[in-house]
């Protein structure tokens, strides 16, 4: 309306910010190297001087960020494997990529299906429910203060399909599906899926109790791994389709360690056709083959090294977990062994909450992020009491146990005031400087 301030959803001043380079700028040449020297800065502090402590982040191998950037990116390949199922001529070398990829995520995940095109984990969700279900349907998923995420809540593909959404009951204090409470609801709301995803996840759910109830009035398990996607393929957690789980879906860039993009693997023929033609003609087209090549190679350093990293990885949670607890920070899950996967998750409303823990480690260059704990309200999300670690990316750079204790006093000594902001910054940026080399993949030199 005239008068009325246009709504913008981003940040006023870093937009503003943006527009006074541009409009500065002498030349379009000259705003390309703007570009270039924002992604350097990026590169130079996030990927050489910072502890990067995000749970949904993971760096990828020097091979698999070279394919990203290879020529058969700018390829066109709609639609299935093969000639006579393709939309273009000329991709016989694409469906040579396409098809180690879909064979080499056969292997990984000891599954009879899988699908490569998925640029995004979401779209994976999507694929599940435009394929399992029809608009009206009731489904269960988690709440976002127990972990939930969005793509299976009102507001992702969830309710965009137009579903009936229903809590799944969770334990506050064990962290972990409260069975008791899920059998009273699911037989009473009689869902015909059940979502178990979780981007706070740190205990294995129980599958084979849930699928054999649900499966009374035909229902079925439906499990979002983005999270845990690289722990199961290491064989360090859970394994939901021989636990229950219809289908399963997840992220190939986070612990998986690949380029980000989704993956969907299943073993069932019946749901080859409604999840396959879910994905193309209707979620995905061309779906980017560089990510494709990227993601078959990545899957190949699974099959090399996968169940040694993911191990390790999980043993870097559990160190960092107990180092913090000893030294006075409240972790969740202390009574349990504080974690199963890669993730740590904090209490921190006696420091000022989960938004400026985050931003208060950020200034000493380490990474992480706010999140909501059980002990929140969903309206809580911008300011929530919790912050969540996660020990993937520290991992690949070849940090083990002892390395977790060091991290350890970073982070109390920034939380309890003892040393300097600056000063912690400085020690972690000395530690980082030891640890530049990706462990957990071939040599580029080898390829």
């Amino acid at each position: 309306m005239e008068g009325q301030e246009p709504f913008e959803v981003h940040d006023p001043s870093i937009l503003a910010w943006a527009r006074s380079v541009i409009e500065r700028s002498p030349s379009c040449q000259e705003l390309q190297r703007e570009v270039v020297r924002a992604v350097r800065r990026n590169e130079r502090w996030r990927g050489r001087e910072c502890l990067n402590l995000l749970a949904p982040e993971a760096p990828t191998s020097p091979l698999v960020r070279s394919l990203l950037a290879s020529e058969v990116g700018i390829r066109a390949a709609e639609g299935h494997i093969g000639p006579r199922q393709r939309w273009f001529a000329g991709t016989r070398y694409i469906d040579e990529i396409e098809a180690l990829c879909v064979e080499l995520l056969k292997k990984v995940f000891q599954s009879n299906y899988a699908d490569h095109r998925l640029v995004a984990s979401m779209i994976g969700n999507m694929t599940v429910y435009a394929a399992l279900t029809e608009p009206g349907d009731a489904i269960m998923t988690i709440a976002q203060p127990f972990g939930g995420h969005s793509s299976n809540r009102m507001d992702g593909p969830a309710g965009v399909r137009g579903l009936r959404i229903f809590d799944v009951p969770m334990d506050p204090e064990e962290l972990a599906v409260d069975l008791d409470q899920f059998a009273h609801v699911a037989r009473r709301v009689r869902p015909k899926l059940v979502a178990l995803g979780a981007s706070m996840t740190l205990f294995p759910f129980p599958l084979r109790e849930m699928a054999s109830l649900v499966s009374e009035w035909g229902g079925k398990i439906f499990f979002d791994g983005a999270h845990q996607l690289g722990l199961i393929a290491g064989g360090q957690f859970q394994d939901p389709l021989r636990e229950g789980a219809c289908v399963m879906t997840g992220s190939a860039g986070k612990t998986f360690s690949g380029p980000q993009s989704g993956i969907i693997v299943w073993n069932d023929a019946e749901l080859t056709e409604p999840i396959t033609h879910a994905i193309f003609p209707t979620l995905a087209a061309t779906h980017q083959v560089n990510r494709v090549a990227a993601l078959a190679a990545a899957a190949v350093e699974f099959l090399a090294f996968g169940r040694e990293y993911m191990g390790q990885i999980v043993a870097n949670a559990k160190a960092l977990g107990q180092a913090l607890h000893e030294r006075g920070i409240r972790v969740l899950g202390a009574h349990k062994g504080f974690t199963t996967t890669h993730q740590v998750i904090l209490d921190v409303r006696s420091f000022g909450g989960g938004f400026a823990v985050a931003n208060k480690l950020a200034e000493a260059n380490i990474i992480t992020n706010k999140n909501l704990i059980p002990s929140d309200r969903p309206e809580d999300w911008d300011f929530p009491s919790g912050l969540r670690l996660g020990t993937t990316e520290v991992t690949r750079l070849g940090m083990k146990e002892a390395e977790m204790e060091q991290i350890a006093d970073f982070i109390a000594d920034v939380l309890f005031d003892r040393v300097g902001v600056d000063r912690v910054q400085q020690r972690v940026v000395e530690m980082r400087s030891a640890y530049q080399e990706l462990q957990y993949c071939f040599p580029m030199e080898s390829i």
